[in-house]
């Protein structure tokens, strides 16, 4: 059975399970649009910013009660050089679950939660090719409580009608 919500905006029956994310890091928009160019090298799945700045492009899930699939948000990740240098050793690599995890700071901002630039995280690698599991650390932020405790089919659609329908 197809996942489906009534939004909470709209009224409108959407079917399938939403996701979000960004096409780049925040720091890469904090590049003058006229220097990323030459100062920015950015993949789907990599970004790195000044030889100096590497990012990765990882899934923060949340659990959503009473369904198998869960509510994903596309994020990108700030790694150390060094274990930058281990996920594209491995990147093209079918068995690599076994690599990491890896040390984060969560490089996004996700409405609606609060600041979320500068969450820790923890990168678990996935094999045949799934982007990198972000969890984020254990605290009282609402993103982490809602990727440890799960939410329900009415926040899915209070995030999606926020998403899609209300202005910045």
């Amino acid at each position: 059975m197809t996942f489906e919500f009534s939004c909470a905006s709209c009224g409108e029956i959407h079917r399938g399970m939403p996701g979000f994310g960004a096409r780049a890091p925040l720091s890469y928009y904090l590049i003058p649009a006229e220097e990323r160019d030459a100062r920015c090298s950015l993949g789907s799945d990599d970004c790195v910013i000044d030889e100096e700045f590497f990012f990765i492009h990882g899934c923060v899930e949340i659990p959503v009660h009473g369904e198998e699939e869960p509510f994903s948000w596309g994020v990108w990740v700030s790694l150390s050089k060094k274990s930058f240098t281990q996920w594209a050793a491995c990147y093209d690599e079918k068995e690599r679950a076994h690599i990491g995890p890896f040390f984060g700071w969560l490089n996004a901002a996700l409405r609606p939660y609060p600041e979320t630039a500068g969450l820790k995280t923890q990168v678990y690698l996935r094999n045949d090719g799934i982007r990198p599991y972000i969890e984020i650390e254990p605290i009282d932020h609402p993103l982490a409580v809602e990727q440890r405790e799960g939410i329900s089919v009415a926040r899915v659609a209070e995030i999606y009608a926020q998403i899609m329908h209300e202005k910045n």
